[in-house]
């Protein structure tokens, strides 16, 4: 469609007035950018006080591989001090706002209940309700944001930092909508409440194609891949490679015993990306997504169970292919799991999801801060 669209962050005239002569705290990575500058550097020079940046999984810079965890440490282009929420803790402590006038959140999502970015967004409310230190959200575009589909979280078993409250897989939420939805919801520990605003996209609705300026993590590196992850993130608890330490990371998967094809791949270490991937040096045969049309998911709009499905058929339905935990954590509960081992449909298993997608929407709309996809 034409028109620009404008992030949050990108309207400085509405928020730099809300910072000025303030100390503020930044929750920020390599992809909280305007337009090719970054947030803080940008603050910086239209002087306002960064007296603290808060990293997330992946790093302040972007530049750290899956599951690495980061130290705090100090930025050396500003030489502000950068508190990691991805390593000895995962929410600031009341020590490291104490001296905070406000924080902001600026991070780029993907829509997908496991990527972890929404978490640290709910720990940075969480800590500024307890210390009455308000949180502003510069909100940006959720490139999958066209659709609601997957699993609803169980999350009186599988509550994690990789998924905290009851959404869908995909739930069709940009991050202010879905802060809206934490503080509402009173999601936060002990329903405190958090004083938050907001400053909403231009030019963008959920109908709307948004391509990422900058790829949001080490392995999502364009846009297919982050329209294929909700669907291949799936098999991350299972035995297969899904890509990590290729050049098409959440675009292809395979394993070493997987019928031998005319498609096949060796993962290899990358550094900062995947350090150690699955079957690392070995011959693996599998399947290549990454000619599928953009338009295949868009239209479709659902969550793709065939690939999940085909891969344990063709692995000889081992008693092995799944990691239990950590399939159900992702999932969201356990019952993916066995439906998938008890040969059921993707549309037999879909419409098991019916009655806890239809009670969230209903949840939903009542967040949205954009005309909708329907």
């Amino acid at each position: 469609m034409a028109g620009q669209t404008l992030t949050g962050a990108d309207q400085t005239a509405l928020y730099i007035p809300i910072l000025k002569d303030k100390s503020v705290g930044v929750v920020a990575n390599h992809t909280s950018l305007i337009g090719h500058t970054h947030l803080v550097d940008s603050l910086i020079s239209l002087g306002i006080q960064v007296s603290k940046i808060f990293g997330p999984e992946h790093g302040f810079r972007g530049d750290a591989a899956d599951g690495t965890v980061l130290t705090d440490n100090i930025d050396p282009k500003t030489g502000v001090p950068i508190i990691s929420l991805y390593g000895s803790k995962r929410k600031p402590s009341t020590e490291d706002v104490v001296d905070l006038d406000i924080i902001v959140y600026d991070i780029q999502d993907v829509g997908t209940r496991c990527y972890t970015y929404i978490s640290t967004l709910q720990y940075v409310m969480e800590v500024c309700a307890e210390n009455e230190i308000p949180c502003l959200v510069l909100d940006r575009p959720n490139p999958n944001g066209f659709y609601v589909d997957g699993p609803v979280l169980d999350t009186t078993r599988y509550r994690s930092f990789i998924g905290l409250n009851a959404i869908p897989l995909v739930y069709g939420m940009t991050v202010a909508e879905y802060a809206w939805m934490i503080n509402e919801e009173k999601w936060l520990h002990d329903s405190v409440k958090c004083d938050l605003q907001w400053i909403t996209c231009k030019g963008w609705d959920h109908r709307r194609y948004y391509e990422l300026p900058v790829r949001p993590s080490p392995n999502l590196p364009n846009m297919t891949s982050v329209y294929l992850y909700p669907s291949l993130v799936l098999l991350e608890g299972t035995i297969m490679s899904e890509g990590r330490g290729t050049d098409m990371p959440f675009q292809i998967y395979g394993h070493p015993d997987y019928p031998p094809g005319e498609f096949f791949f060796t993962p290899k270490s990358i550094p900062g990306v995947s350090d150690h991937p699955k079957f690392k040096e070995e011959l693996c045969y599998g399947v290549d997504l990454s000619a599928i049309p953009h338009s295949f998911i868009r239209n479709n709009r659902l969550l793709v169970l065939d690939w999940i499905l085909d891969a344990y058929k063709q692995m000889g339905s081992r008693d092995d292919f799944f990691n239990e935990r950590g399939f159900a954590l992702r999932a969201g509960n356990s019952e993916l799991m066995h439906q998938i081992e008890e040969g059921k449909a993707a549309w037999w298993i879909r419409n098991s999801w019916k009655n806890d997608l239809d009670a969230f929407k209903e949840i939903r709309k009542k967040y949205l801060l954009y005309r909708d996809f329907n």
